[in-house]
């Protein structure tokens, strides 16, 4: 088992930054890799943006390209999603998710193809 706790949602101004983190603990050794998920209210849930524990995979969707970084340090099993110039339609709830298969692609696979979910963090962006 994994368990995985974010932090660092808040509230922020249009054009402000956040830094999310996504801590692992558990059987981390499995995890292949870690990925960003948003859902705001009414829409489904998005892969923002994913990472390989071996750091040779980083993808992010287009919304968030050149705003948004993945990083990881796996010294502290803990996955970083910094957020830059955010929009009022980055609000939403962030959740890490953790992936133990393999894939041969750099991409993001579906949700349910995630074996770990964290509780998530409330980022709101205002105009």
């Amino acid at each position: 088992q994994v368990q995985l706790q974010e932090s660092g949602g808040g509230s922020v101004q249009a054009g402000g930054s956040l830094r999310l983190s996504c801590v692992a603990s558990g059987h981390t050794g499995n995890v292949k890799r870690v990925a960003w998920f948003r859902q705001a209210p009414g829409k489904e849930r998005e892969g923002v943006a994913l990472i390989s524990t071996d750091g040779y995979c980083t993808t992010y969707v287009d919304s968030v390209k050149g705003r948004f970084t993945i990083s990881r340090d796996n010294a502290k099993s803990t996955v970083y999603l910094d957020m830059n110039t955010l929009k009022p339609e980055d609000t939403a709830v962030y959740s890490c998710a953790a992936f133990t298969g393999w894939l041969n692609i750099c991409d993001i696979p579906p949700s349910a193809a995630f074996d770990y979910w964290g509780q998530g963090t409330q980022v709101t962006v205002s105009s």
